[in-house]
């Protein structure tokens, strides 16, 4: 017995680097999700939950199986712009939260690269962000939510209340239920506007001394490292550090927190359309072509180092929606995206490590970001005391193999380390990394909870079979049945 042919549909990452042959269903209701569940559960196949479809591998692909998407609920249930808390459910995303709360002086406490993330989704991965030094993962702004399990059980969770659900759900990649209503704390705002610094470095010690220098000081912290720089300049980079404006330094902040304030220009000076610009970058988008860009873009910023200027909340943080489809330069072939998190003393000896081993393999990743961190609660954390380096490699028929064994190589480097990975980036982790990047009693924890939420593995993707394995513990006549709504 399979589901309805005329749902089968190709679910693909979103670097292109995996599909999969999946049932989707596309809910705007708890019951319409519970009928999702009940057929998986009828035709003795997995299921997964979906939300943007933002996660670059397959953290939300479930081959043969049944893919839940939650992008059609929407709905935002409440906003007090006296307090800042925001009600909503899963499906509305980043930038529909954003535009809904920044007029009256809020905004998103932590927001990814792109706006087109949903708030589920964002749980789920356990989104951070340029200020996640010092606001830590989105989870940390969560007052609660609830949690939609297999077994028709509607979890109100909290810091205080299913504690240990709702510091496992999020960061769990759905893998424990649905979350299907999202309660979060905004974040203050005087201003629409960032007032952003940027400096040249000239090597890691220099670029590591940037952070060290202005983590105490800053909202937002990020470095672009070209990757194809080696010697005496490896690790050269240019860093924005940006930091919110107190109240009285906008003169207009009522012009500056209109949401058509924070619009980008529909074209790039001037002439070229910002929906073309990943065919002008294709050709580029290559060995050479990208070893040019990242020279010419290290050149050029000799000219904004030292300087101060005043950017749009949504221009500095969604830099990723500024060329749409940009991920297209990259065909044919696809991306992937290795982005490992290292503790600080640790960090430039590994990431000059990773740097080297790829420009010796002849695979310099495209682009190199830099970014701090600090520690956190929640059971699955990515996060260390320290750095992440996401670094974007091109796949293609001709070097599949090789980037293969260059990113096993890569994955050696970071664990042994103490690193870890964000499974949000992740494509490429084998069978029992989860052992090697959290502590035993860690994933032991997370199995507990899985057990007892959905007792029979029905929630599994892609992903989590090769990170964890198959949750799938008892036979299918042994599974609890999910009652009709």
């Amino acid at each position: 017995m399979r589901p309805p042919a005329s749902r089968l549909e190709r679910v693909e990452a979103w670097g292109m680097s995996s599909a999969s042959a999946a049932y989707v269903y596309r809910p705007t209701s708890i019951e319409g999700i519970l009928e999702a569940l009940k057929e998986a559960e009828e035709c003795s196949i997995h299921a997964a939950f979906k939300g943007g479809g933002n996660s670059y591998g397959d953290a939300f692909q479930c081959a043969e199986g049944v893919v839940i998407d939650l992008s059609r609920m929407t709905r935002i249930l409440s906003w007090d712009p006296a307090t800042g808390v925001l009600e909503c459910e899963p499906g509305v995303t980043i930038r529909a939260a954003w535009q809904h709360t920044l007029p009256d002086g809020w905004w998103p406490p932590v927001v990814s690269g792109t706006s087109f993330t949903t708030l589920g989704g964002a749980l789920s991965a356990n989104i951070h962000g340029k200020s996640s030094f010092h606001a830590g993962p989105i989870g940390e702004h969560v007052l609660e939510f609830d949690l939609l399990t297999v077994t028709r059980e509607l979890l109100r969770c909290s810091p205080t209340e299913n504690s240990d659900v709702f510091f496992a759900a999020i960061g769990g990649f759905g893998l424990l239920g649905a979350i299907v209503r999202i309660a979060i704390q905004m974040h203050k705002v005087h201003s629409g506007l960032l007032e952003v610094e940027a400096f040249r470095t000239r090597n890691w010690q220099s670029t590591f001394q940037v952070f060290e220098n202005y983590e105490k000081m800053a909202d937002y912290l990020v470095g672009w490292v070209d990757c194809f720089a080696g010697g005496r300049s490896a690790g050269r980079s240019l860093i924005h550090s940006a930091r919110y404006l107190k109240p009285g330094e906008d003169a207009h902040p009522e012009e500056s927190l209109r949401v058509s304030a924070q619009a980008l220009p529909d074209t790039v000076m001037g002439w070229v359309a910002r929906s073309r610009m990943h065919k002008l970058m294709r050709p580029f988008v290559r060995p050479l072509g990208m070893r040019l860009v990242n020279a010419m873009k290290y050149a050029m910023s000799r000219r904004e180092h030292g300087t101060r200027v005043r950017q749009p909340l949504a221009k500095f943080n969604f830099l990723l929606d500024s060329a749409p489809n940009w991920k297209l330069a990259y065909q044919p072939g696809s991306l992937i995206q290795h982005q490992s998190f290292i503790p600080k003393n640790e960090a430039m000896t590994v990431f000059e490590k990773i740097i080297s081993l790829s420009q010796g393999r002849g695979l310099v990743p495209f682009l190199g970001v830099l970014k701090r961190h600090r520690p956190d609660r929640f059971l699955l954390s990515h996060a260390v005391d320290g750095y992440s380096l996401a670094l974007d490699y091109r796949k293609t028929r001709s070097n599949a193999e090789d980037l293969a064994a260059l990113i096993r190589v890569l994955d050696d480097v970071v664990l042994e380390s103490g690193g870890r990975f964000y499974l949000a980036k992740d494509s490429t982790l084998t069978p029992g990394s989860a052992s090697r990047i959290w502590p035993q009693e860690t994933v032991e924890k997370f199995v507990e909870l899985k057990r007892r939420l959905d007792p029979s593995g029905l929630l599994q993707t892609e992903q989590s079979k090769r990170v964890f394995g198959d949750f799938a513990r008892l036979s299918w006549d042994e599974r609890p049945q999910v009652e009709s709504p």
